[in-house]
């Protein structure tokens, strides 16, 4: 069975049936298990496990001492370009956009890699918009190969790929992947990916499995919270993770939590996802999936992301910039979105101290 098919076993779900079944008992008696299974899983995520979050944070706690210490893994993004040919209507790359679009050439992408080394950091992303024109695999590629001398871990967050090009950028250097399905409710995926190759639920769905197949060190996944209603979201996130560790059980898993920010571009629906519903979705995650990480980005306020720190977070990302070039370049293009936390590395890293953990730079070095 694939990711695709099983996700595809709960499509016919009646998840407010479900949900309206959910009795505190039942909650109670998947908060004992020391593992649990899919159906308890969706239990945590029931609106009933609302009045149970602090004994799901004290259990996510335990788990989360047990599996990662009292570490946080600190790193920035590097935007390489911004060019896509997709129509996602929720942000502000839609090839409609008329943004301002820029493409670091070699030079620059050495200026900018080298700016954000010298804020400390040895793990980065790479993101480019999605378009094998403007940005094709071998420009990625000379990318990774030119500034991997800088960095211990360089993921990339690119437009999916085939399984023999994700060999080659991690033969150049990338041992980290991410990519959010964004959207895993299928009609809702349609709507939200109008044109363009990113409309291809299913390849992107199991991109993740390719780079795994290609030998990747690490995966991180997760939905665009907000674009559906945020307990199916999740429920479908821990399945596709599910997956991935049953299937790749030397592969690193991570979970990210994303919420909709305001950016260019056309109007979506968004559902809310309030800050408890997030922290809900979390602790959900770490107590069926304990060897996965939690990332929570700049998306969320400096005072939230603190607050979840002993809750299970493993990365964070810190002294972002959304523009191609943010970190050097004074010719820069438009953001993808606004961030909520501005803080500078040093006060993150102050931060995390004062919560009682050890902020790091490194946890990883390739072979």
């Amino acid at each position: 069975m694939s990711a695709y098919e099983k996700i595809a076993t709960y499509e016919t779900l009646d998840f407010a049936a479900f949900f309206a079944s959910v009795t505190e008992d039942r909650i109670r008696y998947a908060l004992i298990k020391p593992s649990i299974n899919e159906e308890d899983f969706l239990c945590l995520l029931s609106p009933q496990a609302e009045n149970y979050l602090e004994e799901m944070a004290q259990k996510a706690h335990k788990i989360a001492l047990n599996q990662f210490g009292r570490t946080v893994v600190l790193y920035t993004p590097m935007y390489l370009a911004n060019y896509c040919v997709n129509a996602c209507t929720y942000c502000g790359y839609n090839s409609s956009n008329e943004i301002k679009r820029k493409k670091l050439s070699l030079e620059d992408a050495e200026k900018e890699a080298l700016a954000i080394r010298n804020q400390g950091f040895r793990h980065i992303i790479l993101l480019t918009g999605e378009s094998r024109t403007h940005t094709p695999v071998s420009y990625i590629k000379d990318c990774i190969s030119l500034i991997k001398k800088y960095f211990s871990s360089i993921s990339i967050e690119i437009y999916p790929l085939e399984q023999q090009e994700y060999r080659q950028l991690i033969e150049a250097g990338a041992d980290g992947l991410t990519i959010y399905q964004e959207v895993y409710n299928k009609d809702t995926y349609k709507t939200v990916h109008p044109k363009g190759p990113k409309s291809n639920y299913q390849y992107r769905l199991e991109a993740a499995e390719r780079a795994a197949k290609s030998g990747i060190h690490s995966v991180s996944i997760g939905a665009l919270l907000g674009l559906s209603p945020w307990r199916q979201e999740a429920f479908f996130t821990g399945l596709h993770g599910q997956y991935l560790q049953d299937n790749y059980p030397a592969l690193e898993l991570t979970l990210s939590t994303p919420r909709i920010r305001p950016h260019k571009g056309t109007e979506t629906k968004i559902y809310e996802v309030t800050e408890k519903n997030l922290v809900q979705a979390m602790l959900a995650y770490k107590i069926f999936l304990p060897r996965a990480g939690i990332n929570i980005t700049t998306r969320e306020s400096a005072e939230f992301r603190d607050n979840l720190i002993p809750l299970g977070v493993t990365k964070m990302s810190a002294a972002v910039s959304t523009q191609v070039g943010g970190h050097s370049i004074e010719d820069k293009s438009t953001s993808q979105f606004d961030i909520a936390d501005g803080r500078t590395v040093e006060e993150i890293r102050c931060a995390i101290r004062e919560k009682g953990y050890n902020p790091i730079f490194k946890d990883w070095e390739p072979f």
